[in-house]
């Protein structure tokens, strides 16, 4: 296992393993540990009472990020005529219908978020392999697939992320840059926190949230507070 480096040593000498911060020394501490020359992403981690194996315990869904996500967001569609031409004006990466599901067979998925008009799950539906793993497969619970693509492409490219417990009932969010100021830090966790705890399934018992931390990309993990990453969600 490789040893953590000077800079990241440095960083977790500043953080108390055994505390739960409030949000906002959090946002604090993280941004003043986020020393990387690029600007890291900043993932909020909820460790959840769940075994997503049952249907009844699984976790998902879509949260809109007030702050954004810091990153330009390539979304393809699959549509066909007056609908690709939607998608395209909207503001989608990559439009097509068979052409793009062979490019995806193919290998080739240069896009963050996926959506489809219904009448193009039949030639979906056979990606699902490669496109569920990733986390990419349309599903209109999430609002992915929709004849309305034009609103989906605008909230995708505006700061729209979607959630999915792991195996382990983990979900993993990035919720935006270290460059963000503090407060917008701290809306979008709220945000994103309020979506899961609303997300709360019917088979979920006991505890539901265990523990909620932070960290950016090359720093340190903390713990949050529950109540003071909810409030206000």
């Amino acid at each position: 296992m490789a040893k953590p480096g000077k800079r990241l040593k440095t960083a977790q000498e500043n953080i108390d393993r055994n505390t739960s911060y409030k949000l906002e020394d959090a946002v604090k501490l993280l941004k003043n540990c986020a020393g990387a020359k690029f600007d890291e992403t900043v993932e909020l981690s909820m460790n959840l009472g769940i075994d997503p194996r049952h249907a009844d315990q699984q976790v998902r869904g879509v949260v809109q990020l007030p702050s954004g996500t810091g990153k330009n967001v390539r979304v393809a569609v699959f549509a066909k005529g007056d609908k690709a031409d939607e998608a395209k004006e909207a503001g989608a990466d990559i439009v097509g219908a068979e052409d793009l599901a062979e490019i995806i067979q193919g290998g080739k998925m240069d896009f963050d978020r996926c959506i489809a008009t219904p009448d193009m799950m039949a030639v979906v539906g056979r990606l699902g392999k490669i496109l569920g793993p990733r986390g990419l497969m349309p599903n209109p619970k999430l609002g992915t697939v929709t004849p309305n693509v034009e609103d989906a492409v605008k909230a995708a490219k505006g700061g729209e992320v979607t959630f999915r417990a792991e195996k382990a009932g983990i979900v993993h969010v990035g919720v935006g840059k270290a460059s963000f100021s503090e407060d917008a830090l701290a809306a979008n966790i709220r945000a994103v926190v309020g979506a899961i705890i609303k997300a709360k399934p019917s088979g979920s018992k006991g505890t539901y949230v265990k523990k909620v931390s932070v960290s950016s990309t090359m720093g340190p993990g903390m713990k949050l507070d529950l109540a003071s990453a909810s409030s206000a969600a």
